[in-house]
């Protein structure tokens, strides 16, 4: 639901109750990610997606029904049709049960100011149950990174179980369902047995968005800070030349810094999302940064280089005692082989490898792969 918040913010805020439509499970191939939602206004008006077309039809008269006759959430189970490709079916080939539940914002103070949050660029979990008793279907928790969580179960062991399953998601800036009550040797991934009722929630995370830090103020930086920005991180660049280390330089990047490059990523916060972009290829900068990176929980580093800059380097690394497993995480020559040469298609061959090493896939041509294109979450 977080994909529409600012909208449904907007209807909470003015007391418009709405139908919303949620992806609580995915099998196979889906074209959109787990958590994604339609919501449907009163007034008909429609905003998000849940199948970025295959379903879309069906969902929106769903929701409609929802608002005129009211009723329990309902569930709904869509797949790829064999008989007509063009009937209600996910062509891609996979399967996405929604949730469907009418929302009453008088009755949701505390969706409200989850919704609010999210508009506010705070980070936050949306625990949200989408299966159990009848009673609980369609309730939501608003986790906030600290601080109390704002609405209730009914039960005290259940939220406390859900709350610290929802912060841990949060830390990890990743959406999943939880599954909780579950007995040891039953279907589930938690095997929780603190809370008296099997439940499963589907946690919705909004975190501040991940971190692109780039190394090196060159013109390759630049582009580089460009694509990082247009898939949604925030870019530091970062040189020790004052000279070449300018926000002129670097319009797109979110902060421009003038220190050594070891220095500042010590001072700086990191977590798995991270990005790391060496590009400076210059050894008194590169060995005492990648020797700090190597050490750091960061999703992703690289270094630009030819082959043989990349085995001076690997020397120098090792003479400065890193191990052969941290050297194992170093993603160098960065980039895939693209047969890359400015600087704009470096930065693609470059962010196509954080997506690929993000997303656990191999960065070969989809052409050349078998099964699903799009994994479940």
């Amino acid at each position: 639901m977080l994909n529409i918040a600012d909208t449904l913010h907007r209807w909470c805020r003015e007391g418009r109750p709405f139908a919303l439509a949620t992806v609580v499970d995915i099998s196979g191939s889906s074209p959109l990610p787990l958590g994604t939602a339609l919501a449907v206004g009163v007034d008909g008006a429609a905003v998000g997606g849940v199948s970025g077309g295959c379903v879309e039809a069906a969902v929106y008269e769903l929701c409609q029904q929802v608002l005129a006759h009211g009723g329990p959430p309902t569930r709904a189970r869509f797949g790829y049709s064999d008989d007509d490709a063009f009937a209600v079916g996910l062509t891609c080939g996979g399967e996405i049960d929604v949730l469907v539940q009418r929302v009453e914002p008088t009755a949701e103070p505390h969706l409200a100011s989850a919704l609010g949050a999210v508009a506010a660029g705070r980070p936050l979990a949306v625990a949200h149950v989408v299966d159990g008793p009848d009673e609980l279907v369609g309730r939501v928790l608003h986790v906030p990174a600290e601080g109390a969580h704002d609405g209730a179960l009914g039960e005290e062991n259940e939220d406390r179980a859900v709350v610290a399953h929802a912060r841990a998601l949060l830390r990890a800036g990743r959406t999943a369902r939880i599954e909780l009550g579950r007995a040891e040797g039953e279907s589930g991934n938690s095997g929780d047995d603190t809370c008296p009722r099997q439940l499963t929630v589907l946690v919705h995370v909004h975190a501040p968005r991940p971190r692109m830090l780039i190394f090196g103020a060159i013109d390759y930086a630049s582009a580089l800070s460009h694509a990082g920005s247009f898939l949604g991180y925030r870019v530091t660049v970062c040189d020790a030349r004052p000279v070449f280390a300018t926000a002129a330089r670097f319009p797109h990047a979110d902060e421009v810094v003038t220190d050594w490059p070891h220095r500042y990523l010590a001072a700086t916060e990191v977590d798995p999302r991270t990005a790391i972009c060496v590009l400076t290829h210059d050894a008194k900068f590169d060995i005492p940064l990648l020797r700090l990176a190597l050490t750091l929980p960061v999703g992703y580093i690289g270094a630009m280089g030819s082959r043989r800059t990349h085995e001076c380097r690997l020397d120098l690394l090792r003479e400065a005692g890193v191990p052969e497993d941290r050297l194992g995480r170093l993603n160098s020559p960065i980039g895939l082989d693209l047969g890359a040469r400015t600087p704009q298609e470096t930065a693609i061959s470059i962010t196509a490898e954080i997506i690929a090493r993000a997303n656990h896939h191999t960065g070969l041509p989809l052409s050349q792969g078998t099964g699903p294109i799009h994994r479940a979450a």
